[in-house]
This record gives structure tokens, sequence and C-alpha cells, in this order.
């Protein structure tokens, strides 16, 4: 994660110095879009490949290649794919610049010229310059100790020297005239992070637990029963046995999926080949019992005494599949069309971006999905709760798309990338904040997610609108 979020500042300052001002808006947020199609595509892969256990291999007892090592390769070959692309992207000038090669940074500059150009219809014009301003270097002193100093010496006063000059452009975040920028977007980016991501974390939960709550009515409930000289080979769900007797039986191939045994007798039986999820033995009593070929890992025995038994060949590792656990699908399927529901809202974004301006739609967005948080009151099902979750995906990833543009654009150069870095690690800590916040009220009440995240985002985007217009504003 760290790289990634090394490279986001570094990608949306780096295509930022190659646009075109009165297309600058248009494109970032096509740049934009791309990180949500990552985002389908990640989802779209684990849908399709996760659950389907097939999909693996082993290689002896010790190691098993499944599903979800096939997904990590499948999402890292984007990843390679952009390394190899990078090696035909030209360098950034100003960093031709700071190493002192004045010519390349000037080709490089007449190259964006001419493309630029070239696209606006007018070939013809030339590129001309008439002053380059070098950047102030920081570091007279390694060229001194490369002459003096040991190899040591030299590689502790360049580190010392690049985590200074790191931290002089942090501050120079916080200095005029950015200053009251970094703040407002400091705002901006933590009350978007925090509502965002807090009730994406939310919305699934929710969804969870009223599948829950509608399992729930539906549980059989047996009690007081006596069973003798039986034999099961079938799959048990959604049971309750409580005060029960088994007498000489024999549980084979048998899948129990949700059952509970409370306060029951097991006496001279046989569980041979058994597979369980979600299912517990609550002050049971075990005699003469063997467990053969068995999931049943000790913490499924919860206050459980146990009588001449014997547990051979149990099995290890997770041995439900995906058919067994219907829930699993769901949770990627939710996760899937939640992506995909900021398609539209990027695609309207980018062509709208340098029309209506930045602000409006950074403000605009943010308020729209604050109102939309109040929708939620309704949300009874699960369908209802899945559109309400595509609704508030597709209104946000404006905010993001806009708040991307301007945070680029009220940056100088020399600290953009630093200041988009900053910003993006407040968000990840805002993320994490609103995970664990809205996370804990998943079970307890709609009344405060709801409340905080439409205030949050409201919040936010009347601070969004107080920031400068940088639609027609040059970089620098």
């Amino acid at each position: 994660m760290a790289r990634i979020g090394g490279a986001i500042p570094t990608v949306f300052s780096y295509f930022a110095e190659v646009l075109a001002r009165e297309k600058r808006g248009e494109h970032l947020s096509w740049l934009c879009m791309f990180w949500m199609i990552g985002g389908i595509y990640a989802s779209a892969m684990a849908w399709a490949i996760i659950p389907h256990y097939g999909w693996s291999f082993s290689m002896g007892s010790a190691y098993q290649f499944h599903s979800w090592r096939v997904f990590v390769i499948v999402c890292a070959l984007p990843c390679v794919c952009s390394v190899v692309a990078l090696t035909f992207m030209p360098e950034s000038p100003r960093f031709l610049l700071e190493v002192g090669k004045h010519d390349e940074a000037w080709m490089i500059l007449k190259l964006i010229h001419d493309t630029n150009m070239r696209a606006r219809g007018q070939p013809e014009k030339v590129f001309t310059v008439n002053k380059i301003k070098t950047p102030k270097q920081i570091d007279e002193l390694i060229e001194i100790e490369s002459d003096t100093g040991t190899w040591y010496r030299r590689c502790f006063v360049r580190i010392r020297t690049e985590l200074y000059g790191i931290w002089l452009t942090f501050m120079r975040c916080f200095n005029y005239p950015v200053r009251e920028n970094t703040i407002k977007l400091t705002i901006v980016w933590f009350t978007l992070s925090f509502g965002y991501y807090g009730l994406s974390v939310w919305f699934p939960d929710v969804i969870k637990h009223l599948q829950s709550d509608q399992y729930a009515l539906l549980t059989k409930n047996v009690q007081k029963d006596k069973y003798t000289n039986f034999s099961i080979n079938f799959t048990m769900e959604n049971q309750i046995h409580t005060g029960m007797e088994y007498d000489n039986g024999r549980f084979l191939g048998v899948k129990f999926k949700s059952v509970t045994f409370k306060d029951s007798v097991f006496k001279s039986c046989t569980f041979d080949d058994v597979t369980s999820v979600n299912t517990y033995f609550k002050n049971c009593t075990f005699i003469d019992t063997l467990f053969e070929n068995t999931d049943f890992e000790p913490y499924k025995f919860i206050d459980s005494e146990f009588q001449n038994c014997s547990f051979l060949h149990n099995k290890t590792g997770c041995q439900i599949t995906f058919d067994d656990d219907y829930s699993a699908y769901w949770i990627y399927f939710v996760n899937f069309l939640g992506t995909l529901a900021v398609l539209p809202g990027n695609i309207v974004s980018a062509l709208l971006m340098d029309r209506i301006g930045r602000l409006t739609m950074l403000g605009g967005s943010m308020v729209l999905s604050g109102i939309s948080c109040f929708f939620l009151w309704f949300g009874t099902s699960e369908s209802m709760m899945i559109g309400m979750l595509c609704l508030y995906n597709g209104l946000t990833i404006s905010a993001w798309n806009s708040l991307d543009v301007v945070t680029v654009e009220l940056y100088p150069t020399d600290r953009r990338a630093t200041g988009f870095g900053f910003l993006n690690a407040l968000c990840k800590a805002a993320t994490v904040l609103g995970n664990l916040i809205f996370g804990s009220l998943v079970s307890i009440t709609k009344a405060i997610p709801i409340l905080l995240a439409s205030t949050v985002l409201v919040c936010g985007g009347l601070v969004g609108l107080r920031l400068p217009d940088t639609r027609t504003q040059v970089l620098m």
C-alpha cells in the first residue's frame, strides 16, 4: 500500500506538467477514471476467480496454491505492464532542470508544446523559450564531501540532505501563498475520505446484517429428542438442537452449515468425512465417540466434555467452498456493483470538468452525497441497500475527480507532489478512522452513521466551495 500511495501523487503531478490549460481538467479526470477501472478489474477478478476452488493445486500437504493466489497474480499483471510502459515515457522537465540537464529539459518541453499545438490544429506555431528558471539546489555540501569524505560519510550526508530537502518542501506547503489552500484542502480531503470510505465499509456490513436477520428467522429448532441407531449423510443447515440425545449414530459425509448443538449427549457415535461452517457444540458431552477425517477445531467445542473419544486424520485448512457458503459470493458481487456504479459518474465529471468548473462539481457532489445519505433510512432490504450504495458511489466520484484536479492545480511545481502526497496520506488516516467508527456501529444503530456521514460530507463540500477557482489558472 505504501508503494501505491507513493505512485498516485507522482502520476498526477507528472501528467499535469504535459497538459494544455484548456483541457487539463478533462484529461486529469480521465486519469482519475483509470483508478476506478482498476477497481472494477480487481473486484471483477475477485468475483470470477476466488470463489472457484477448482483453480488450485497442492504441492504435498504443506503447500496449497488456492484460487486467491491466482487472483493476486492476475491483479499484478497491470502493474507489470505499467512498469514496461514507463520506460517509453519522457522524464519530468523539472527533474532534468534540477540535475542540470537543461538541453534535455528543453527538448521535452518542445515535444510537449508541439504535441499540444498539433492537437489544437496549430502545428505551425514555433516553440520559443526566453528564460529557464533553474530550481535552487540544496546539495552543495554533498559536492564538498565527495572530494574529501569517505564513502559512508558521503552516503550519510546525501541521505541527511535529501531528508532535509523533503522536510523543507513539506513545510513550504504551509507557507504563503498556499498555506490557506493547504488548510482548506486538508479539511476537504479528510471529510470526503472519512464519509466515503466509512460508508463504503458500512454498506456491505449492513447488507450482511440484513441477511443474517432474515436467515435467523428461518432457523429450525429441535428440542429434547432422542435418536438411536441412525445414519445421516445429507446436509444440515440453519438448525439449533437443544437437549438432544444421540446413541449409536453415524454422521457420514455430512456438511454442517450454521448448526448449533446445545446441552446434547453423543454416545457411541461416529463423525466421518464431515465439514462444517459456523457450527458449534455448546455444553455437550461426547462418550465413546470417534471423529475421523473431520474439520472440527477445538474452538468449535465450547464447554464440552469428552469421555474415551478419538480424533483421527483431522482435516487442515478451509474445507468449505463458496458453493457451501453463498454469502461469500454475495460479498464480491456487491463490491463489484458498487465499483461499477462509479463509471457513469467518472464519464460525466470528465466531460463537464472544464465547463461547469472544479469547485461547483466538488461542492455540489459532496453536498448531494451528504443528502443522499438520508435515503438510507428507508433501506430495509438487500436490494434497496445495494441501490443506495450505487447511488452514493455514483455521486461521490465526481467530488473525488474534481478534488484531485484542484489539488494538482493549486500547488506550484516544486511542491505539488509533496502536497498531494501529504493529503493522500491524510486520506488513508481518515479512511482507517472511518472504518473503525462505522464498522463498530453496524449492529447498533443506523442513525449515527447516517448523520455523521451526511454532516462531514456537507461541511466538507461547503469548505470546498471556498477554494480558489483554478479553471483558467496557469500551473505555477
